[in-house]
């Protein structure tokens, strides 16, 4: 059983303080990579466990903490999309980023979306009397993920819930749910950690150069940790040789050699690199690519503004489309050929 993260001790007590005012459904928001989904994995298992401790967290040695942690508790279910599964099983960290460790196949043709067949399949589990007395626990991570048909099932369950079933929603964008779902939840907004914080989690990990992984994430230690630590660090590596130097960036092979990346990832990886290349252009500052300031800077001062600008919006577009991709690496050669004409001297 993990801990609960540093950040949220706080978080944990006041919840637990207000055990009588949660009704039958929570919703968690917050910034991605900040360890939502863990948290709410560890509030599950401690109302479901037989002896929890004196702070209320599971003890980890019953047998219902023993159902929990090999994903076989009988009142407990998690609603993820297909995309998401395998890296719930084992870790919470790639859950959180959603970066999943599937083979080729599968991660190519797993769905992103939670769909209506998945809500549905809840009845049997909300409405048959559970396996013992106490919570019957549903965990929907992300809740943003649910399609239109989703949502309003799920909004059917929310109206008249059944006793002793709690919803838990997890959701990174909470402004994307409907709004009759949202009230029916006591929503939670769990906090994020500051730098130094972060930095030193990150640093009890053994992580070496801590603030180049977690600028390049946005300052979410979890995906700052598995940016370090996972499958994708040399992809990542090789996307900042190639966008930091024009003369050695060859759209076509960096689009080979990326398309079996998540393309959410690297569409998000480019819209960070030409946010700092504004940012630099303006303020003489950057947030995402410390270790590449010279790169930045030499780039920076031949950008056309307009052009860089439009380019950003389309990049916001193009993240829309990157989680239904007709082909990947035509998607990232159009993403690459684009960046490459506005940065490469003419």
């Amino acid at each position: 059983m993990s801990d609960i993260y540093p950040w949220q001790q706080t978080i944990w007590q006041k919840l637990q303080q207000s055990r009588s005012l949660w009704g039958h459904a929570l919703l968690l928001k917050g910034k991605k990579g900040t360890g939502k989904y863990d948290f709410t994995r560890q509030l599950a298992q401690s109302l479901l466990c037989t002896a929890p401790t004196a702070n209320r967290q599971a003890c980890g040695q019953c047998v219902s903490c023993g159902w929990f942690e090999q994903n076989g508790h009988p009142n407990f279910h998690a609603v993820l999309p297909e995309a998401l599964t395998a890296a719930a099983e084992g870790n919470a960290a790639k859950t959180e980023g959603d970066e999943v460790s599937t083979d080729k196949a599968t991660k190519k043709n797993a769905s992103q979306q939670i769909s209506v067949d998945q809500i549905r399949k809840l009845n049997d589990f909300v409405y048959l009397t559970g396996h013992q007395s106490g919570y019957k626990i549903i965990l929907i991570y992300p809740a943003e993920a649910m399609n239109t048909a989703a949502a309003n099932a799920l909004l059917k369950k929310l109206e008249e819930p059944p006793p002793n079933v709690l919803f838990l929603l997890v959701t990174h964008q909470a402004q994307h749910l409907l709004p009759t779902i949202r009230s029916r939840c006591q929503q939670l907004t769990m906090p994020a950690p500051d730098a130094t914080a972060s930095l030193a989690w990150l640093r009890q990990q053994g992580i070496n150069d801590a603030e180049q992984y977690l600028a390049a994430a946005g300052y979410s230690p979890l995906l700052a940790l598995q940016l370090a630590q996972g499958g994708d660090v040399q992809s990542f590596e090789h996307f900042i040789r190639q966008v930091a130097d024009p003369k050695q960036l060859d759209p076509l092979l960096l689009a080979e050699a990326l398309q079996q990346n998540s393309l959410p990832v690297v569409v998000n990886w480019l819209q960070k690199w030409c946010y700092d290349l504004v940012s630099y252009r303006a303020t003489g500052k950057v947030r995402y690519f410390l270790m590449q300031l010279p790169a930045i800077q030499a780039l920076s001062d031949r950008l056309d503004p307009l052009a860089c600008g439009a380019f950003f919006r389309e990049l916001n577009n193009k993240q829309k489309l990157a989680h239904h991709p007709l082909n990947p690496r035509l998607f990232l050669e159009d993403l690459f050929i684009a960046y490459a004409a506005l940065v490469q001297p003419r």
